[in-house]
């Protein structure tokens, strides 16, 4: 059954190629979905998939990429919608 988790990223990482990342990571756990900087520095990450590919992808998020600080994160469950056919990067 798919799942949906929206999570937001605070700490140092914007700059630091977390979104595309983020990407790849999805890419590589079949997750689908969403990746975006936030105004107020944070990032925001919304996906949808296997509950399992999904945690993956929140322990991941807890570290991030070389470069990134991350301080927190923040989840949130959500109803899936199933409105993705892959993950991406929105500018």
């Amino acid at each position: 059954m798919d799942r949906r988790l929206r999570i937001t990223v605070t700490g140092w990482v914007q700059g630091v190629f977390f979104r595309q990342n983020t990407k790849r990571k999805a890419d590589e756990l079949g997750v689908m979905g969403t990746v975006r900087n936030l105004f107020d520095g944070s990032v925001e990450i919304v996906a949808e998939g296997e509950e399992d590919a999904i945690t993956q992808l929140v322990e991941w998020s807890k570290i991030g990429p070389p470069g990134a600080r991350v301080k927190g994160i923040d989840t949130t469950w959500e109803e899936a919608t199933r409105e993705f056919k892959d993950f991406r990067i929105i500018y």
